[in-house]
């Protein structure tokens, strides 16, 4: 059987990612995107750009790349017959073919740029899963003081996590002045509790987004799904902490970075930890297996004063869940699978 991220046609990469949203409660997102694929033999460079896609449409994130455009125009107010479907009213929900090919039409030269690059998904929320992985790596005895390194980082929101405050199935922890307070759906036993403290939390991206800029800001908004309005308001929190303090993110290639954090001395008494959400998809085969032997590598030499662990919140696109994966060294790095997780941390599953 094909994995999703392998798929080429572009059609084929539309409706999956159809069914995707519908799957993870998106049915505003399933619809603009069922549209565009609706309107793919219709006139203009998008859609042929679209039609012709050279690469794998899937891993590319091409249907996700195409509703942002969309979702820009509506925010922006230049489609204005769009915002009745991205308020999910019925009518227009159901004329949406219509007013999407109309839009598609109408600022056809305006919507091209967002196919040149790939989308950035940022939440807040996904920290939540970060600290539950780091309560658990703590409770099995490992240093709980972190050096954290995330890849995929995009505007550095979850770089950020030391100063949001959490109540993980009633477990709380975080600064009691916070900028943000996060409370998950928990399914299932709380995690351990516990103290945890982080020695440094750093990132990159391939194109990071400054979340001081409003145009960088707005941009960031567009891949938000319409479904999840509470995302707009972390999206705003999440602007007002940068502004207090930037999050350590750099430009770079994901596994260069990983390899040059892995080769900088790491302290006594600190647990090293690779993390990432929504990203693996993303970076290639060829990325992702120059990391993976880089983390091999470093988890050979990994020691209990200076343990390895590699924390991962990435879709299954087979089944349609988020799954929160674990692997940390000298235990061996065999995965764990920790808890089923909502992609935009609206509820934990929590398994372990």
């Amino acid at each position: 059987m094909t994995h999703a991220m392998e798929i080429d046609d572009p059609r084929a990469a539309f409706a999956n990612q159809v069914a995707y949203c519908r799957a993870n409660g998106a049915p505003i997102t399933a619809r603009v995107v069922e549209a565009i694929l609706h309107a793919f033999d219709g006139p203009g460079a998008f859609v042929a750009t679209l039609r012709a896609w050279p690469g794998k449409s899937m891993a590319d994130a091409l249907p996700l790349r195409a509703a942002a455009g969309l979702h820009a125009l509506t925010l922006s107010g230049k489609a204005p017959a769009l915002a009745p479907l991205y308020a999910g009213k019925a009518a227009a929900m159901a004329d949406a073919d219509a007013r999407v090919a109309d839009a598609i039409a109408r600022h056809d030269a305006e919507l091209l740029p967002w196919l040149d690059g790939p989308p950035q998904t940022n939440e807040a929320g996904r920290s939540s899963n970060y600290i539950a992985a780091l309560l658990w790596l703590a409770d099995r005895g490992l240093p709980a003081r972190f050096e954290c390194i995330e890849i995929g980082s995009s505007a550095g929101i979850n770089l950020m996590l030391d100063r949001y405050r959490y109540d993980l199935g009633g477990v709380t922890i975080g600064p009691a002045d916070a900028a943000m307070r996060l409370a998950p759906e928990w399914r299932g036993t709380p995690p351990p509790g516990g103290d945890i403290a982080f020695e440094s939390v750093r990132g990159c991206d391939v194109a990071p987004v400054d979340l001081t800029d409003p145009a960088q800001l707005l941009r960031l908004k567009a891949y938000v799904w319409p479904e999840h309005r509470e995302r707009f308001a972390r999206l705003d929190a999440a602007a007002a902490a940068a502004r207090v303090a930037k999050p350590d993110l750099v430009e770079a290639d994901a596994d260069m970075f990983v390899a040059a954090a892995l080769a900088r001395p790491q302290p006594a008494g600190t647990t090293r930890v690779l993390m990432h959400t929504i990203v693996w998809q993303y970076l290639g085969a060829e990325r992702q297996a120059r990391i993976t032997a880089a983390m091999a590598r470093a988890g050979a030499a990994a020691r209990a004063e200076r343990p390895l662990a590699w924390v991962t919140v990435e879709a299954n696109r087979a089944t349609f869940r988020h799954e929160l994966t674990l692997r940390y060294w000298p235990d061996g790095g065999e995965p764990h699978t920790l808890a089923y997780a909502h992609p935009h941390g609206a509820w934990i599953e929590w398994l372990a």
